[in-house]
């Protein structure tokens, strides 16, 4: 279970990096959301959620440290192949998406659809990719603290995918609309 966290933290320090990097490799801005929106429907919960999978000792003897799992070998390579599927789905994800990338809700000068590699089954593989982490670390962590930031995470992001295929719908209009008909959100050929 020790090499399961080592790659975990790998694979989260791969995903962070990669995220830094490319930020400053975006288009210009031509709408985007709210400050106040931003930090509390998707910043905050992503933090909170992150400080659930912090460190055990932080919960004490709570329920949230009772375990769902069982702390072994094969539960720790499954929650680092999770984890490492979702870095490298959200990295491609990224590669593709190009310019058009944003953090937060936004609508980009010269906003593209895209529609190809990932972008071809999912609307937002990245959700997809980042839910595969936090899963991947939820299982290596094993407590009911991790489903409770699986649950926040997978609302927050929810809740964001909802309002960027309104601003979608809106800016591309019948061409997102035939787009959204022959794709799924997060889960081919499910959700």
């Amino acid at each position: 279970m020790k090499k399961a966290k080592i790659a975990l933290n790998i694979a989260w320090l791969v995903f962070l990096s990669f995220w830094i990097i490319t930020a400053f490799q975006t288009k210009k801005t031509s709408k985007k959301e709210s400050f106040l929106k931003r930090i509390f429907w998707y910043w905050l919960p992503l933090i909170v959620a992150g400080l659930l999978l912090g460190p055990g000792k932080w919960f004490g003897h709570t329920w949230l440290r009772e375990n769902f799992v069982e702390h072994t070998d094969l539960v720790g390579i499954i929650g680092a192949s999770l984890a490492w599927l979702g870095v490298f789905l959200a990295c491609w994800s990224r590669w593709i998406l190009g310019k058009n990338w944003s953090a937060t809700v936004e609508l980009k000068e010269a906003h593209e659809l895209i529609q190809k590699g990932p972008y071809k089954l999912l609307r937002h593989p990245i959700y997809t990719a980042i839910l595969l982490i936090f899963a991947g670390n939820t299982l290596i962590v094993g407590d009911y603290r991790g489903i409770l930031a699986m649950f926040i995470v997978f609302f927050s992001l929810w809740k964001k995918l909802k309002l960027e295929e309104q601003w979608l719908s809106e800016f591309f209009g019948e061409t997102y609309m035939t787009y959204k008909s022959k794709s799924k959100a997060l889960l081919p050929w499910v959700l």
